[in-house]
């Protein structure tokens, strides 16, 4: 029994032998056996990571997961047109670009936002309050004059930088024996003999004494920044680790910027705001003037060397003890001839629980900003590669100072400078 070849014709015409070749068929998907539910993003459906992240899933249990995500005839009433994306290049919700916000019923810790991200801790969480968050290294205020707060990164300086001079204390008990006997022998002649000159002996000692004592209150604040001025800077290559130097260079903002109160200045590394107030008719005598509140941050932040061009970092933040002296500037100026109250400087008195009676007040408001030039002393500290400038374990002295008739002057912690004319002299960085 014969058996016939197969063949075919094809499109062109020609005959061939075999079989027509069979057209691929489209191969459909295949879905998976078991079907994965679909949180939306929410951590409470997503079974197991929630027990990672110690979060309780009771309340959301996973009776009836869906197999896959909600139809589009839901989503249709929130979701831009085509051409709207393709301008934005991402979906807007409410005023913040970028992102798709969400509302919790209650902080969770850590928390899966809608985007996938798994941050440390509750939204609003971290350095900054609610009002105010970070993102790529910025400030963000949902209100237009919300105020910030920082958290331990950041230092809290309370008080004022205390400069005080100090003498030995085996001289303060001689010289008090020296007065104390000078007196009772001048008091003794005087009753017994009428004579006065022990009593004026006694004077002319303790006169200049007092003198001394007076220049120094008054002159000793500026005795020290003299003396910082006057320190040689050092060159960051070349010093040793543990040694006290004095770096001057161009500052650049840590991970946190700070950003100034009032002002709203932004990328800053020191920020300061005084607000003083006074009950008579003048607020510029110190006689008068009142501090009714203040806020004064820190936080770590990089120089550059002007001697070397190497960068450190400066360890300001963490509650280290610094000493700044950053002379502020006045914004606002209410005196009894002008008692006309800004819109801005009055939300930021509400702000504060401050009220805005019938009072003189001067608010000023100081900063250092990214590009200053800043003079810094403090230790050296080398890890590895890493340059670290750090505050002293000891308070620093400026020794006697016997041109300027002035007793040693101790500081603790880093000493900051930054210069007045700071708008002139930043550097774009």
């Amino acid at each position: 029994m014969s058996s016939r070849i197969p063949s075919h014709q094809l499109s062109s015409g020609l005959v061939v032998s075999g079989r027509p070749e069979q057209q691929l068929k489209e191969r459909q998907p295949t879905m998976a056996s078991r079907a994965v539910p679909y949180t939306g993003g929410d951590v409470k459906k997503s079974g197991e990571l929630g027990k990672m992240f110690d979060i309780q899933i009771a309340d959301h249990p996973l009776s009836a997961p869906s197999s896959g995500p909600p139809p589009l005839s839901k989503l249709s009433g929130s979701r831009p047109s085509s051409s709207s994306q393709h301008n934005s290049g991402s979906v807007r919700s409410g005023t913040n670009s970028g992102q798709i916000s969400k509302k919790s019923s209650g902080p969770l810790t850590p928390q899966l936002q809608v985007t996938g991200l798994i941050t440390s801790g509750p939204l609003g969480s971290g350095p900054l309050s609610s009002g105010a968050r970070r993102s790529s290294g910025q400030l963000e205020h949902t209100g237009s004059m919300s105020k910030v707060l920082y958290g331990s990164s950041v230092t809290t300086l309370s008080e004022e930088v205390k400069v005080e001079f100090r003498v030995s204390k085996v001289a303060v008990w001689v010289l008090m024996v020296v007065a104390a006997m000078g007196l009772l022998v001048g008091g003794f002649l005087m009753v017994a003999v009428k004579k006065w000159v022990m009593l004026v002996a006694v004077a002319l000692f303790l006169v200049p004494v007092l003198v001394v004592v007076v220049w120094n209150c008054v002159w000793g604040r500026k005795g020290l920044l003299g003396f910082v001025r006057r320190y040689p800077d050092a060159e960051l290559r070349g010093a040793i680790d543990g040694q006290y130097v004095k770096v001057t260079g161009v500052v650049t903002c840590g991970s946190i910027p700070l950003e100034s109160s009032y002002q709203r200045v932004p990328r800053c590394v020191y920020v300061s705001t005084e607000l003083c107030e006074s009950k008579g008719c003048c607020v510029h005598k110190s006689e008068n003037k009142k501090s009714r509140h203040s806020e004064k941050y820190v936080s770590d932040f990089y120089l550059s060397d002007f001697q070397s061009g190497l960068r450190a970092l400066v360890k300001a933040g963490y509650g280290a003890k610094v000493a700044p002296f950053v002379k502020p500037a006045t914004v606002v100026d209410v005196t009894k001839e002008n008692r006309e109250l800004s819109p801005s400087f009055l939300r930021w008195l509400g702000e504060r629980s401050l009220s805005a009676d019938d009072r003189v007040m001067r608010l000023k408001e100081g900063y250092i900003k990214e590009g200053s030039t800043v003079s810094v002393m403090g230790v050296v500290r080398r890890h590895d590669n890493v340059v670290m400038i750090v505050p002293p374990t000891e308070p620093v002295s400026t020794g006697f100072q016997w041109f300027r008739c002035l007793l040693p002057t101790y500081v603790d912690g880093l000493i900051l400078t930054c210069d007045d004319n700071q708008n002139a002299d930043v550097v774009p960085v």
